[in-house]
């Protein structure tokens, strides 16, 4: 009986102490990411102006940040100024791979669309600032949030509920990518 016990402890002491290793590598994994996510939290919540609650999308989160600022122009396309689907364009190019190459109206009328209450972080949000016609177009960040190339203030970050925007929003628009090719779709 001896004999028989001795390999047995030895065995549930291997397993006890491979299922430590293990799991205890696992949770400093799991810690280092909790910091990371914490920390990018952190930051794009110092420079955004609102406390971040979740990165839906770091590319995304990257891009507003090195494009915040930056002054409006109509039709523009670079650093020395860009338009609001301008500003959309470069966001879907470099997180899809793919561009619409269009106005904010060409836009809404390609994508399907939600309600304001169905958004998800990275759908696009629809704006009739114009009178009766789709001529804004900004990307939804959650938290009633969404980023933009505003036509008086260039690249901001803007609050659905403010009254200027809550008065003309539209619709929001759901990017979904064909598989077999790389187009934005509908």
């Amino acid at each position: 009986l001896k004999c028989y016990l001795r390999p047995m402890k030895f065995r549930i002491f291997s397993i006890m102490l491979f299922t430590f290793l293990c799991f205890g590598q696992k949770a400093k994994a799991q810690e280092s990411e909790n910091i990371i996510e914490d920390n990018l939290r952190n930051y794009y919540s110092q420079i955004l102006g609102y406390q971040v609650k979740e990165v839906f999308n770091t590319k995304v989160f990257d891009l507003i940040d090195t494009w915040l600022n930056t002054p409006y122009k109509y039709a523009g396309k670079n650093e020395n100024g860009i338009d609001c689907s301008g500003f959309v364009n470069v966001i879907i190019k470099a997180v899809y791979g793919s561009s619409f190459g269009c106005s904010s109206v060409d836009m809404y009328n390609k994508l399907p669309h939600v309600s304001l209450k169905n958004l998800n972080p990275g759908d696009l949000v629809f704006f009739k600032t114009r009178g009766r016609r789709i001529s804004h177009v900004g990307m939804y960040l959650g938290q009633d949030k969404f980023v933009h190339s505003s036509s008086s203030s260039g690249v901001i970050v803007s609050d659905l509920n403010e009254p200027y925007y809550k008065k003309r929003f539209a619709k929001g628009g759901r990017i979904t990518l064909d598989e077999s090719t790389t187009v934005v779709s509908k």
